[in-house]
């Protein structure tokens, strides 16, 4: 720094002379050699902050950048496929809707849709639309990476790992090929990161090695930190503080949405956003810049209605499009796959033996830790209708997140109390019927089923590629969910919970008796 004022007190001094033997008459005024001094320090500065500032701060697209070798390499493997990723976060209820959304953007925009892991429950957050706080799509999508990383590092840290992907719990095949098509987020980032399609059973992968280096790379690009890439990457900055997502709605494009922050919230927070309904085949589709790269790379697809409009995406139908609207229609549930589906049977079948109540009672997580009156008030309710009209006593599967331990001077207590009333039921991890099908769902693999054509795997390659030291997938609540989708005598759910909101999906699509 010394050198370089040095350098430049240098030459302003020559400068000074320069214009000294220029003038007519000599400077009247030191105030006039401040403002010539300070001239040239600003035409300086200038020169120099282009010289060392990215184009990227200047520029959303990178057209000149060593990023680019790294996705011609993907772009060639990729075989012209064009991608659709997007960051999927909160609890498995959340990530499920994003993947339907996913689903449906997929097929829209005619990419072909990368499918997440499972992520840990809220091991990453949004934050709240309503409130406009929440992580950008940048920010997300760096988040969701992380995590993911953090997955496959089980495997370095205690020689077991576990990723599962979210095809492997639920069921698409009625989708894929036929409506969309869709490749395994492991089989997509074997290419993208250009390593060995095993990487997620590495026990090598820890902050030192060169397979996290090139991962963490990869990750970034695919991030949107750098910027877009030029034909091979676009991050698509839109969230729902800015951006309703809509398609072929017959509405003028880019319209303000009903749903704005009001002055109070604009004042407090100090923020300006404003949303706005976009087409997004339009911004997004042929045509368009997002339209040319290889990879789409979205931030969150959370939505959910809200003050008469949508929180992100408000595409409930397409007439104008039949193909949209098909699958739109397709997509509405999603089953589990059969092994999960065919556990829950057998727990009611083989466990239960009787007509049963099923009551999901979510009591410590969130909102609901402090509801616990109004969540028993319903079941109490049921019960009472229940005593009246059948015979005792009367068969409960719970599924809750309240320890058995802690059930003493709840109402969960006092049921398991009254042996001649009740006759509660619930599913342990520990279990053998979770643990069997468990190591069932890792057999089967039914998430490499995807995309494994790119690498020039057959079903029996995509089958060999189990880990050695692989833990097994924590798949309780899935098993719970199908155990309710079989009471025969109701459902009695947490008021707000999005899981009782899936379970009374399932009842609806009368999964039970299809599986």
């Amino acid at each position: 720094m010394k050198n370089a004022a040095f350098n430049l007190d240098k030459n302003t001094t020559k400068s000074s002379s320069w214009i000294k033997k220029k003038q007519t008459q000599p400077l009247k005024s030191p105030l006039s050699l401040l403002l010539i001094l300070s001239l040239f320090l600003f035409i300086f500065l200038f020169i120099s902050f282009f010289k060392i500032t990215p184009n990227s701060l200047f520029s959303k697209t990178i057209t000149n950048n060593p990023l680019i070798s790294q996705c011609s390499k993907f772009q060639t493997l990729a075989l012209g496929e064009k991608f659709l990723w997007y960051a999927p976060h909160s609890g498995f209820s959340n990530q499920l809707s994003e993947f339907k959304n996913g689903i449906l953007m997929a097929g829209i925009l005619n990419r072909t849709l990368i499918v997440p892991p499972v992520l840990d429950h809220h091991a990453v957050a949004l934050g709240s639309c309503p409130k406009f706080r929440v992580l950008g799509p940048k920010e997300i999508r760096v988040s969701v990476w992380d995590h993911v990383l953090d997955l496959v590092k089980t495997g370095s840290l205690g020689n077991e790992t576990r990723y599962i992907s979210m095809a492997d719990i639920i069921d698409i095949s009625s989708l894929v090929p036929s409506s969309i098509k869709a490749i395994d987020f492991r089989v997509f980032a074997s290419l993208w990161c250009n390593v060995n399609m095993d990487f997620t059973c590495s026990n090598d992968l820890n902050a030192q090695s060169s397979l996290f280096d090139s991962l963490n790379l990869c990750g970034s690009i695919l991030s949107g930190i750098h910027g877009n890439v030029d034909k091979c990457l676009y991050a698509v900055d839109e969230d729902c503080r800015t951006t309703v997502w809509t398609y072929k709605n017959g509405d003028e494009d880019r319209v303000l949405d009903s749903f704005q922050p009001d002055e109070q919230l604009k004042k407090k927070k100090k923020i300006s956003y404003v949303r706005r309904r976009q087409d997004v085949y339009k911004s997004l589709g042929p045509g368009s810049e997002a339209g040319s790269a290889t990879v789409l790379a979205f931030g969150s697809l959370f939505t959910a209605p809200y003050k008469g409009s949508e929180l992100h995406i408000d595409i409930h139908e397409a007439r104008r499009d039949q193909r949209i609207q098909s699958l739109i229609d397709n997509s509405e549930f999603l089953p589990f796959v059969p092994e999960i589906l065919n556990a829950g049977k057998k727990f009611a079948l083989e466990t239960i033996k009787a007509p049963f109540l099923c009551a999901q009672l979510r009591l410590l997580d969130g909102q609901f830790k402090n509801h616990w009156k109004a969540t028993f008030q319903g079941l109490k309710q049921k019960l009472e209708v229940l005593k009246q009209s059948g015979s005792k006593p009367i068969h409960i599967f719970v599924m809750t997140d309240l320890p058995q331990g802690n059930w003493t001077g709840s109402f969960l207590g006092d049921m398991a109390s009254e042996v001649n009333h009740f006759k509660l039921y619930f599913l342990r991890e520990e279990d053998e019927l979770v643990k069997k099908t468990a190591k069932n769902l890792a057999v089967a693999g039914h998430g490499l089923r995807f995309g494994s054509a790119l690498r020039g795997l057959n079903g029996e390659s995509k089958m060999k590629m189990n880990c050695p030291h692989q833990r097994l997938p924590d798949i309780l609540l899935y098993i719970e969910k199908s155990v309710c989708s079989c009471a025969s005598l109701g459902f009695v759910g947490t008021a707000g919970s999005t899981i009782a909101d899936s379970i009374e999906l399932m009842r609806k699509f009368d999964v039970c008796s299809k599986s």
